[in-house]
C-alpha cells in the first residue's frame, strides 16, 4: 500500500486534526466516567460528530461506571456486537439493546 506524499502544511494539518479527535474522545470517556455525559446522549451526539461516532464501542462502555473491560466484553458478546464495532456503525437494533441493557 502506497503512502501518500503530504506536504509539510498538509502533515501538520492531519496531525493537528487527529489530535483534536484523541481530545475529544478523551473527554467523552472522562464525563462518563463521572457520569455527567449518559450513554444515550453519546449514542445521539454520534450521529452528528465523526469524532465521537469514530469511536469503538468497546471503549464507551468500559467507560461507563460499573462497567469494566470483562462486563462490556460480555455484554457486546450477548448482544452480538462485534468487538471493533465503532458507534456510527451501531444498527438501530443494536443502540436499542444497548440502552435496554444498560437502563436497568
Amino acid at each position: 500500500m502506497a503512502v501518500p506524499e503530504l506536504t509539510p502544511e498538509q502533515r501538520a494539518a492531519a496531525l493537528e486534526k487527529a489530535a483534536a479527535a484523541r481530545r475529544a474522545r478523551a473527554e467523552t470517556k472522562q464525563l462518563l466516567q463521572d457520569g455527567t455525559l449518559h450513554f444515550d446522549e453519546v449514542l445521539a451526539q454520534a450521529k452528528d460528530d465523526p469524532m465521537i461516532g469514530g469511536m469503538k464501542v468497546k471503549a464507551v462502555l468500559v467507560s461507563l461506571p460499573g462497567l469494566g473491560k470483562v462486563k462490556s466484553a460480555r455484554l457486546m458478546e450477548e448482544l452480538g456486537i462485534a468487538e471493533n464495532r465503532r458507534l456510527r456503525g451501531l444498527g438501530e437494533r443494536q443502540k436499542e439493546a444497548l440502552l435496554k441493557a444498560l437502563s436497568g
